[in-house]
């Protein structure tokens, strides 16, 4: 993809995100641009154990963060990784809530201590999916990443929380509710003062960012002390002509449980990459008899092929490419396969990655330019976090040469892509800290401190 054609999409975004600003009416733009109220910022003065909950579509992460001052910021963290039952998935959202506050008691319980002076713990939640805030509430707008719980759209997930830690007897409190972008951006506030946006680049991807107050008209609420307001892009919904859609993506959409839904995610993330390979190879199996007079029957299975397999044949080093032959072998049933093949394989691995890489950096240059950030001197840093970017080394390198393509010389030297291990969780942990709704907004710990060394 050219970098004119990058342009296209970023000046897109950019269109698609100051009309998202303007209204919240269904239909004005792709972007539903959510405000989140995070009036300001932690000091980095907090000290004492804070945790925080991060549930995303195959995971719940429970984080517990020992917070030292502002000279040592995040002294000790601890993390609890569990899955998600299939089952919770598509069940009720009390059972779903109910097992979100088994796993946090269970966790608390494993550290010995109880709550402070008689009050309730404060924890502080992300969620990866859509949800509009208030100072008081958290109410969940939809389900999406395969899940499916259709009765608590619309519903108040944070008191829903709440009630699920009474019934549990346990003394704590959810604080805060936020999406799990938005977590990010305040754990990479934390990190640096110079952090103005944060982009999940995982099994799906979003975006949040710092939007001055008199930039987003469809705000009504009070003014934040700072004067800006935390937008919850929820970018994986992007639609633009100038996408590159091909028939292999819109044969992915209209397979998918929300067909015309989500493209920019569908063409980007971690869930969706591997069947894209997938459907390119069937075509060539198919018509050109890549591998043989018949073809594969695994190759007809969707998602057969999964993201990590991609990586991994992708970056295979090997002089006759070994690590494709046994991921073609044992994900797809392909034997026997020749050199030939398994480098055409490669190509078809590095063009649908490119392609992917170069759209979420155009992306992220849209958030630069809407911000005015895509041609000064003043440092821009964007935190980037999830498993497609921290495991899938070839994708991040093609990311960062994007966004120094597009902005060129000096300008790309002042955008600095940082990711900082476990930022969400500290984010989370925060936002439990009562200060950090009332604090001004600056600098909490300087970056080799605040995610701390253990």
């Amino acid at each position: 993809m050219p970098v004119s054609k990058m342009w296209d999409v970023a000046d897109a975004m950019v269109a698609e995100m100051r009309a998202g600003l303007f209204s919240n009416e269904s239909g004005v733009s792709s972007l539903r641009m959510l405000v989140s109220p995070i009036d300001s910022f932690p000091t980095g003065n907090e000290e004492g154990t804070f945790y925080g909950v991060e549930m995303g579509r195959t995971k719940v992460c429970v984080f517990r963060a020992q917070l030292a001052g502002k000279e040592l910021g995040v002294a000790k963290k601890e993390l609890m990784e569990v899955p998600v039952p299939i089952n919770l998935m598509v069940g009720t959202s009390e059972e779903l809530y109910h097992y979100l506050a088994a796993q946090l008691v269970k966790f608390i319980a494993s550290s010995g201590s109880t709550s402070v002076l008689g009050k309730p713990k404060e924890v502080g939640v992300a969620f990866s999916f859509p949800v509009i805030h208030s100072a008081t509430e958290g109410i969940h707008v939809e389900w999406n990443k395969g899940f499916s719980i259709k009765e608590s759209a619309g519903r108040d997930a944070l008191t829903m929380l709440n009630e699920a830690m009474v019934k549990h007897g346990v003394d704590m409190h959810i604080a805060s509710l936020v999406n799990n972008t938005v977590g990010t951006l305040v754990g990479g506030r934390y990190c640096s003062h110079e952090t103005v946006a944060a982009i999940i680049l995982g099994n799906g991807t979003n975006a949040a960012y710092l939007e001055p107050l008199e930039s987003v008209p469809k705000w009504h609420g009070s003014r934040p002390p700072h004067g800006q307001l935390v937008i919850n892009m929820e970018w994986g919904d992007f639609l633009s002509s100038h996408l590159p859609v091909t028939e292999f993506d819109s044969q992915l959409d209209n397979e998918s449980p929300r067909p015309g839904e989500q493209i920019f995610e569908k063409l980007i993330s971690g869930m969706y990459l591997g069947d894209i390979v997938r459907r390119v190879l069937l075509k060539l199996a198919e018509e050109t008899a890549l591998f043989g007079d018949s073809v594969p029957l695994k190759l007809r299975i969707p998602f057969a092929l999964r993201t990590p397999d991609v990586a991994s044949m992708h970056q295979d080093t090997s002089s006759n490419l070994r690590v494709v032959a046994e991921k073609l072998d044992k994900a797809l049933g392909i034997h026997d396969t020749t050199r030939t093949m398994r480098k055409l394989v490669v190509e078809v691995c590095d063009a649908v990655t490119k392609r992917a890489a170069r759209l979420a950096g155009a992306g992220i240059v849209g958030i630069l330019k809407k911000l005015g950030r895509d041609g000064t001197d003043k440092k821009a840093v964007v935190v980037v976090e999830g498993g497609l970017y921290e495991h899938y080394r070839l994708f991040r390198t093609y990311l960062h040469s994007s966004i120094k393509e597009m902005l060129q010389g000096k300008f790309s030297d002042n955008v600095v892509i940082e990711h900082w291990p476990d930022v969400c969780g500290v984010g989370s942990a925060l936002l439990s800290v009562p200060s950090s709704h009332v604090c001004q907004l600056g600098i909490c710990a300087e970056a080799n401190q605040c995610l701390g060394a253990e």
